[in-house]
């Protein structure tokens, strides 16, 4: 019997940012100041157990 499949399982994820109240996907158009303040942000590991 197979597993049943979770929502969103298999579904490929980019990764989102939210700097100055806009979410964006790639910093390639970030001033120098967005990317230091992106920079010094305290960055948080989430674990996903299978």
């Amino acid at each position: 019997m197979e597993k049943p499949k979770l929502p969103g399982e298999g579904v490929g994820f980019e990764r989102i940012r939210r700097i100055t109240g806009y979410l964006v996907g790639t910093t390639d158009r970030w001033n120098n100041a967005k990317r230091a303040e992106e920079r010094d942000r305290v960055k948080h590991q989430v674990n996903v157990k299978e």
